[in-house]
């Protein structure tokens, strides 16, 4: 009931029109027309409104209302009309592609129409109107239809709406750039139907196909790769596999870094076979050309046969992409070991060793970022006279990583690393020399022959054979591998050293000297490299066309245009100020009236009086191109400045005509009627005021071109004196910077030895603070034991107590020895027993006896036999006694016992006194002892 509400309208106005036909003719009433009721059908009103579509004048409508039309067979129809539109256009200015240039979202409504054959008439008006309409066309409409079409159209199920939606996509490329297109092909990879993805993998693999690497920018490709074939669908994993091969074909091994490291082992596999198949097919070549190539292809006919085939030719050999310009500098300043330096100032060598290690595990990257490698490349150039051969080859690698991953970066550090590698050339081990070799090929790469050329030269005088040898290879690889043509003093300096070694005794050497000069016949070509080998040998000669023949450079000598025809200076023809095509193109008469300084007006006639008088004549010669050379009395060209000041000087008509220039006699006329002998000018007449110089310019004009010669001369000598100085100032900074790198080693060597005496005078600090220690204990304990004899000493004085044992004059009866002669000889000694005792109770340390004085040694128990023992401690000569006996004359060897020394007499007496006094000692200790314990505290 709501559908027959809504069309109710439609079918009055059917009904309307189907009365006024049978008004106008009852018997030819259309079948289709009948009044609209309750009982119409669905089939019958589509018919209805079908055949009223078909009355309906559809092409005078505007363009967005046929595109926008609610039935699909109008917007058919409209697709494939704009389509024939499109292709009959004469040009892109063409009025028929502004409505949609106007109104570019006409085209994001067709390629996304909801009907299949109207969606495919779509795509194919949208190739054609991007084919016929330009560059303009594909800008405006490109950002509104790529998107939709990765979307809908190429993962259609119809083949022939992919295949268009795809070569839309290929020229909106060919149009404009790959850049932005790329850019809103990839969110298809992250569609979530499978089916779209892999569309999106085929549309990307078929723009690499068609342009190649260097058009289409492969990085953001590459990294996507990882996440494409880690899809759970086999088909987006083979279409994968097909880009990645697709790649390889152009990127080879430097696709590899990229994403490699990311794929499963199994992935990897099936990759490597994958590429197995391809690495023996040709280098690809681009399918498809851009615009801009394709109007640089056709401007090139215009140059010449040769100059086609050279865009080409640059296009298949020029430089290969590598992964330095795939991958996106890093930045390895933080990488780097904080300690590296300290590490190679080691002693140690796996110290050393661990330090490059971990430097070349931090710069192994495809691309660095530029920063501040000084420090770092100092550190390397020092390792270069490593006494350890591993040192030195994982050094020379890290060299070789900084240069590849820097490039023209790396320039400012070749001086501080080229020559060191060089002197380090001596070394016979293979690898190390292999590792050396490689770091200078990286250190040429970076830089250029120029920059090395002048160590190199000076290499190749050096004494030893191992250096001279390295640096010769070095020296033919960079022949190979260089893309510009060394300059003639380059050639010379080269060729030079090349004939030098030609002399020499080694074999290697003196076929790396032909190599050398052959590889330079290659560069600069075999006429070229003539003056260069005078003085060989036939012998030589054949060696170097040898290697001549089998070289191969990238560098060739462009030959030079055939010169064009000599045209006069600018500035003789800025003072000329005539063009000569002009007195080509004059009559033979005229051009002599003209030419002729002292010729009345020019006139036929008076130019025929003037030839019969024999006055010379420029253009004589009927028409013919007057000569350059001409002298005072035959002139060109007049000159502008006289013809500006006035007309000629003219003779007096009384004035007779010198005999000098009287008409010979059978003078013929034409071609031969031109003498010649070189005329004279007439003695008697006076010169004009500015006389013309023999090549056509007057007197001043030749000062003035004296005066520019001379400037350039002057300029010419100026040149060379400023060249002569930059060499000099070139050679000086060498010689600074050899001078710097010196005192920079000078003065890391003199730090390491400041670091070295530092370390030694903290050394001897803390062995002084611990001897201070050591003193300051001994010396308080000192003092405790100076102490300890002073308060036994006050306490034996304040007894008042008798010595009752002293059995000898000069030792009391603790066995201490006594000066008889002192002061003090009288004063009673009190053992050390009873101050040891005190200090034992009070806790105080006891220390042996053999570290304390001599006096404290004899002391100990009355009971023991030992050392201590005053049994034992005393034996000596006899001493002076009390009656007055003199001493003198006796010595004191060693000293005794006080107590008695046992004789064969009385041995039994003698032993029995040692046990009173025994009896004694112990007694008066126990008396001491209980005093002591007394007064204390």
């Amino acid at each position: 009931m709501e559908r027959r509400h809504r069309l109710r309208p439609v079918h009055k106005l059917i009904s309307k029109v189907a009365r006024l036909v049978t008004v106008a003719s009852p018997k030819r009433r259309p079948s289709f027309c009948h009044e609209a009721s309750s009982s119409t059908t669905k089939s019958d009103f589509d018919c209805s409104v079908f055949a009223m579509a078909d009355d309906e004048d559809l092409a005078s409508l505007p363009w967005p209302d046929r595109f926008t039309h609610k039935l699909w067979k109008v917007r058919k129809e409209a697709y494939e009309a704009a389509a024939k539109q499109f292709s009959e256009s004469p040009d892109e200015s063409d009025p028929c592609f502004r409505p949609f240039l106007n109104e570019p979202h006409l085209w994001k409504s067709a390629v996304t129409d909801s009907n299949v054959a109207a969606q495919q008439e779509a795509v194919v008006a949208l190739c054609a109107f991007l084919k016929f309409g330009g560059q303009d066309c594909a800008l405006r409409t490109r950002a509104l239809t790529i998107t939709p079409m990765v979307e809908k159209c190429l993962s259609s199920a119809r083949a022939a709406i992919k295949q268009n939606a795809l070569e839309a996509i290929l020229l909106y490329i060919e149009l404009d750039v790959a850049a932005p297109v790329v850019e809103d092909v990839m969110p298809g990879l992250s569609n979530k139907v499978p089916k779209n993805v892999a569309a999106t993998l085929n549309a990307l693999a078929a723009i690499v196909r068609s342009f190649g690497c260097k058009v289409v920018d492969p990085k953001p490709v590459l990294k996507v790769l990882p996440k494409v074939f880690g899809a759970a669908d086999k088909n987006v994993r083979a279409e994968a596999t097909s880009l990645t091969v697709e790649l390889y074909r152009w990127l080879r091994e430097a696709m590899k870094p990229m994403f490699w490291g990311d794929l499963k082992p199994t992935q990897q596999s099936d990759l490597e076979a994958q590429f197995e198949k391809i690495k023996a097919e040709p280098p690809p070549k681009q399918e498809r050309l851009l615009r801009s190539q394709q109007a640089a292809s056709e401007a090139a006919p215009a140059a010449g046969a040769d100059d086609v085939e050279a865009p080409e030719d640059e296009q298949d050999n020029g430089a290969e992409v590598d992964a330095f310009s795939l991958a996106e500098p890093q930045d390895i300043s933080k990488k780097i070991p904080p300690n590296f330096s300290d590490m190679l100032a080691s002693s140690k060598w796996k110290d050393r060793k661990e330090a490059v290690e971990a430097l070349a595990q931090a710069i192994n990257v495809p691309r660095i970022k530029d920063s501040d490698f000084h420090e770092v490349n100092r550190g390397l150039a020092k390792c270069m006279k490593d006494a350890n051969v591993a040192v030195v080859t994982q050094a020379a690698q890290c060299i070789e990583l900084l240069a590849r991953g820097l490039r023209e970066a790396f320039g400012k550090y070749r001086a501080v690393v080229m020559q060191p590698i060089m002197d380090r050339l001596k070394e016979k081990k293979a690898s190390v020399a292999d590792a050396l070799g490689a770091a200078l090929d990286a250190v040429f790469e970076a830089t250029s022959l120029t920059d090395c050329l002048e160590d190199i030269i000076a290499y190749l005088g050096n004494k030893n054979p191992q250096v001279k040898e390295g640096t010769m290879k070095f020296l033919i690889r960079c022949l190979q591998t260089t893309r510009d043509v060394p300059s003639k003093p380059e050639i010379a300096s080269i060729c030079e050293s090349g004939k030098k070694l030609l002399s020499e005794s080694s074999p290697a050497l003196r076929d790396g000297g032909a190599e050398i000069l052959g590889t330079v016949m290659k560069i600069i070509g075999e006429r070229a490299m003539t003056p260069y080998l005078d003085g060989l040998d036939d012998i030589r000669k054949n060696k170097v066309k040898e290697y001549f023949e089998t070289a191969e450079v990238k560098a060739k000598e462009k030959p030079k245009p055939a010169p064009a025809p000599k045209a006069p200076p600018p500035s003789a023809k800025k003072l000329l100020g005539a063009k000569k095509p002009a007195v080509k193109k004059a009559a033979p008469l005229a051009s002599a009236a003209e030419s002729s300084p002292l010729a009345p007006q020019p006139t036929p006639r008076a130019t025929a009086a003037g030839s019969k008088l024999g006055m010379p004549k420029s253009s004589g010669l009927a028409g013919l191109k007057a000569p350059q050379k001409r002298t005072l009395g035959a002139p060109g060209t007049a000159s502008p400045r006289r013809a500006a000041a006035g007309p000629p000087v003219m003779p007096a008509d009384d004035e007779p005509a010198p005999p000098s220039v009287q008409p010979r006699a059978g003078l013929p006329r034409g071609l031969t009627g031109r003498s010649l002998a070189k005329p004279a000018p007439p003695p008697t007449q006076p010169l004009p005021e500015t006389p013309v110089a023999s090549s056509g310019f007057t007197a001043i004009e030749r000062a003035e071109l004296e005066e520019l010669r001379a400037s350039n001369e002057r300029l010419n000598r100026q040149l060379d004196d400023v060249r002569q100085e930059r060499s000099k100032f070139m050679s000086e900074i060498q010689e600074l910077k050899n001078q710097n790198a010196g005192l920079i080693e000078d003065h890391t060597r003199d730090v390491l030895s400041i670091k070295a005496k530092e370390t030694q005078l903290v050394r001897a600090r803390s062995d002084a603070e611990a001897t201070e220690q050591v003193n300051e204990r001994l010396r308080r304990e000192l003092e405790r034991l100076k102490r300890a004899l002073s308060r036994a000493e006050g306490l034996g004085v304040s007894s008042g107590m008798a010595s009752p044992v002293i059995m000898s004059p000069t030792h009391d009866d603790a066995g201490i020895y006594r000066d008889p002669g002192s002061a003090s000889a009288n004063r009673n000694r009190v053992s050390f027993t009873s101050t040891f005792s005190e200090e034992k109770e009070n806790g105080e340390a006891v220390y042996p006896r053999n570290k304390l004085s001599p006096d404290v040694r004899f002391t100990g128990s009355a009971a023991s036999s030992g050392r201590g023992s005053p049994a034992r401690g005393f034996r000596s000569a006899p001493f002076p006694q009390e009656d007055g006996d003199s001493g003198t004359g006796m010595t004191r060897e060693r000293p005794t016992s006080s107590l008695p020394q046992p004789s064969g007499s009385g041995g039994v007496e003698s032993w029995k006194r040692a046990a009173e006094v025994t009896s004694q000692l112990k007694a008066r200790i126990e008396q001491m002892k209980a005093k002591q314990g007394f007064a204390r505290p």
